[in-house]
């Protein structure tokens, strides 16, 4: 059957056409629009469509009136069957908004930033002194607190239903430096209407200063465990890059005392998550300080330039988490049971940044195999949810997650040829 129908749904209003041709003119409207935005990307010479399909999904995740930008549009679908690791996603948390708008920025998408920075800045200025949450709702208020609706039976059965997320009353450190590096941006690109300037820099300095007070604090973690707190690698790593950073600003903007304090600091807090992180007996950083286990975020130290890509102890750390976080063809963001048990399904950003990690320490062969295997996991409109199952490859979790989109685009850019050595 060849014929369109077209179906209004809003109030109750007289339309000043038929149904039809008010379809037709907002689909006319809509497609120029996507066409006009796609056309200003700097998108790779390879995978043009997956990273352009990804692209679109992350910015349709932003709520244009304020600049917050949502984990996921699906509240408890579960990361496995059966699991009840079902959770509420749909809310902006600062971690996962950063690495949207670092891939949006990587695709010259800058706008997103913007509108995301006056966000980030509403939040700080409403919270004074209080500390910053990992997660907020779209207006940029506190959750309510999480409750389950026992009456709704779940995603095929698998409740529980969740609204809200317990996630907003934990400690997770790494949300300062997060925060500080979705702004660093704005100080160095010259396309930018309001590029960063000296109010600004003192408004990032008290996350800075938070930072260094909590870097080595226990915490939940960005896997945001329920039962335990303990000093994270990756939440120290990122309080040590919020650091870092402000000193490339401060340098940026000719505050050189400001540079120095800061460079200083970032010094100090690098040689003690250098010493504490690292595990001499295994041979590769581990998940927390004097710890012995791994987890999947350690394969992001190198490009948040904690340390260089040829460093050996990050070399180790790929490959210790090639042996043992893979199951299959993808990696498990960690292994060691929770709150709920052992994972059952893969993390799949996990085994974005884990292609990342392969091609920046050599392997760039097994990098764009694995790439391409998991670009064929993609449902028929080129998304991908949160989990994955290692045997069946279907998808759970949230969806769709910006957190997977995010690393699609991230890899793509990272694998793919120039465009002057395509031919």
């Amino acid at each position: 059957m060849d014929d369109v129908v077209t179906l209004v749904l809003g109030p109750d209003e007289t339309l000043q056409e038929t149904v039809s041709q008010v379809g037709n003119h907002f689909l006319s409207e809509t497609t120029v629009y996507w066409r006009e935005w796609v056309r200003s990307l700097a998108i790779p010479f390879e995978w043009q469509d997956a990273v352009i399909r990804a692209a679109i999904t992350l910015k349709l995740n932003v709520f244009e009136d304020t600049g917050a930008i949502v984990a996921a549009l699906t509240t408890s679908i579960p990361e496995a069957p059966g699991s009840v690791r079902n959770w509420d996603y749909r809310f902006c948390w600062l971690r996962d908004a950063y690495f949207v708008v670092y891939a949006l920025n990587r695709l010259g998408a800058t706008h997103t930033m913007e509108r995301y920075l006056k966000y980030i800045l509403n939040i700080v200025a409403d919270g004074a002194d209080k500390p910053l949450q990992p997660v907020y709702t779209i207006t940029g208020h506190s959750l309510p607190p999480e409750r389950v609706i026992d009456t709704l039976p779940g995603y095929r059965g698998n409740g529980p239903v969740r609204v809200s997320n317990q996630a907003a009353e934990q400690a997770q450190h790494d949300v300062y430096g997060a925060s500080i590096l979705a702004a660093t941006h704005v100080f160095f690109d010259r396309r930018l209407a309001s590029p960063g300037d000296e109010s600004l820099f003192k408004r990032l300095e008290p996350l800075g200063e938070r930072a260094l007070q909590l870097y080595n604090q226990p915490d939940a973690g960005l896997w945001e465990l329920r039962g335990t707190q303990q000093v994270h690698t990756f939440s120290a790593v990122m309080c040590w890059a919020g650091c870092e950073r402000l000193a490339r600003i401060a340098t940026q903007l000719g505050l050189t005392d400001r540079a120095k304090c800061w460079n200083e600091r970032a010094r100090t807090l690098h040689a003690e998550i250098l010493e504490r992180a690292w595990n001499p007996k295994l041979g590769t950083f581990v998940a927390t300080f004097d710890g012995d286990q791994l987890d999947a975020s350690l394969l992001r130290l190198n490009e948040l330039f904690f340390v260089d890509d040829n460093d050996p102890r990050y070399v180790a750390t790929v490959r210790a988490i090639g042996r043992e976080l893979k199951r299959g063809d993808f990696v498990f963001r960690y292994i060691v049971p929770d709150d709920f048990g052992a994972p059952e399904n893969a993390f799949l950003v996990c085994t974005f940044w884990y292609v990342n990690a392969l091609h920046a320490i050599g392997d760039r062969e097994d990098a764009r195999r694995t790439f391409e295997d998991l670009l064929a996991c993609r449902n028929h409109h080129g998304l991908l949810a949160e989990h994955i199952d290692p045997k069946t490859r279907e998808q759970w979790g949230n969806f769709v997650q910006t957190y997977s989109m995010v690393g699609l685009i991230s890899s793509a850019i990272r694998l793919s040829q120039r465009w002057d050595q395509a031919f």
